[in-house]
């Protein structure tokens, strides 16, 4: 054997090994490869994030953004009579659309609130199960944002305003579409065809992740259909392997009957999921700060947001439980953020600038909540653990019974630079005595905890 030929089949076999390399690092179209990809960083260290959805639906902003079905599917007596009382007779729902104005939406305004909030990632309703797309969607002619209502692509600007800010931005997207003929046909056929799934929800998938680069694709309305049926592995494949985000993109687990709490990046299960236990896998708790509805109401009372104090023992909690938050608004179909909505995401920023050390990119303790003298919830990052309280214990001294102390301990409270004067308890745990409380609308406080044993 020559150099040469020597030459050639050392690079042929450096080739070989190269593209088996390769094909062994892809993820193959089944949840046994798809499920056993790592989550991306940057997700589980986020904690918080902020859901958005507007649509038409925001035009008669009653009842909640499943108007459309309850009219006209569900044929729902107060949604009927809501219509006749205020739309002139044989008005359709796609004239709503020209209403949908958007007058004042302003990115910049929205990107600079949800930065202010402590949100790290921002989810933005792309289509909801109504079939409208803020974007021009290429299987949505004249169903979409740019060519009716706006007249603008909403997904591209608020991703550039977004993007401008230290958030990420994902990108919600329902599968399905009530009344779209294709999907009514796929529907009576008992998803035995799938026309719908290959000229319309496929292609706008493949569309808004090659066209806006989303860090999260957060997907709903696969009910009542498999997996098989919405093509869901061929795609997630596709994007863990080869699209432009193949190397930060996370998915929730809502891509077809059967795969809630069960398939995809992380899970979402049901609506407010709330667990009892630890989860053994990355999970997200979404919540609405209108406990009725996602999208804006216009018949929504105060008493039917969350408070400030629920919104803030409901990420403790969350996060206490390994889980992510993802807290809901709805603007009008003006563009606007409802200003009841927006001093809750500025008082969430405002506690979090103090606690978001407890938050932001910690994990779950080995114990997540105590009964002390108040409730008490922990958190953990590398050998700091938090205790959070979420009530003032109205007394000067406060015990915690789990931690177990040593000589090095220090501990203090976030916000003040002074540490806090403790001692040891029988076995464990520790008495503080607690310095004077700052008021806080949000009505919590947390001790950090240096130096255990």
């Amino acid at each position: 054997m020559n150099v040469l030929q020597y030459g050639g089949s050392a690079l042929l076999l450096i080739w070989t090994l190269f593209f088996v390399s390769v094909s062994s690092d892809r993820y193959t179209p089944d949840w046994k490869s798809l499920d056993a990809r790592p989550l991306p960083p940057w997700y589980d260290e986020a904690k918080f994030g902020l859901f958005v959805h507007w649509g038409v639906f925001s035009v008669p902003a009653f009842g909640s953004e499943w108007f459309w079905w309850n009219w006209k599917g569900a044929m729902s007596p107060d949604y009927i009579l809501f219509m006749a009382k205020n739309y002139p007779p044989g008005f359709t729902y796609p004239e709503f659309a020209p209403m949908f104005n958007a007058q004042f939406f302003e990115p910049d305004q929205w990107a600079e609130l949800f930065e202010a909030s402590g949100a790290k990632y921002v989810v933005f309703t792309t289509k909801h199960h109504e079939g409208f797309t803020n974007w021009k969607s290429p299987t949505s002619w004249n169903w979409n944002s740019v060519d009716t209502g706006p007249h603008r692509d909403l997904v591209g600007d608020l991703g550039a305003a977004i993007r401008k800010r230290s958030l990420h931005y994902g990108l919600y997207h329902s599968l399905l579409e009530w009344f779209n003929p294709l999907y009514q046909q796929d529907q009576q056929s008992g998803f035995k065809t799938q026309d719908f799934v290959y000229y319309k929800t496929m292609p706008e998938l493949y569309d808004l992740v090659t066209r806006y680069k989303p860090e999260l694709i957060w997907s709903d309305g696969d009910w009542g259909a498999p997996d098989t049926y919405w093509n869901s592995t061929e795609f997630l494949a596709w994007l863990y392997n080869d699209s432009p985000v193949k190397d930060v993109i996370v998915v929730n687990d809502r891509w077809g009957d059967g795969t809630y709490c069960k398939h995809g990046g992380y899970y979402n299960c049901a609506d407010k999921f709330t667990p009892s236990t630890l989860p053994d896998h990355k999970w997200e708790k979404c919540n609405s700060i209108d406990t009725h509805s996602w999208g804006y109401r216009r018949n929504m009372r105060l008493s039917d947001m969350m408070d400030l104090p629920s919104i803030i023992k409901d990420l403790v909690f969350t996060v206490a439980y390994g889980g992510n938050y993802l807290l809901n608004v709805g603007p009008t179909s003006d563009g606007m953020i409802p200003t009841t909505f927006e001093e809750r995401l500025r008082d969430i920023g405002a506690w979090l600038k103090v606690n978001g050390e407890a938050i932001y990119a910690t994990k779950p303790w080995r114990v997540q909540a105590e009964n002390a003298t108040v409730p008490v919830w922990y958190t953990s990052k590398g050998s700091t653990v938090y205790a959070i309280f979420l009530t003032n214990p109205q007394q000067s001294s406060f015990q915690l019974f789990t931690p177990l102390t040593s000589e090095k301990t220090v501990v203090t409270l976030l916000g003040s630079p002074n540490p806090i004067k403790w001692a040891p308890m029988h076995t464990s745990g520790l008495t503080m005595l607690l310095p004077e409380l700052p008021c806080t609308p949000a009505g919590a406080w947390t001790i950090k905890l240096d130096g255990l044993a």
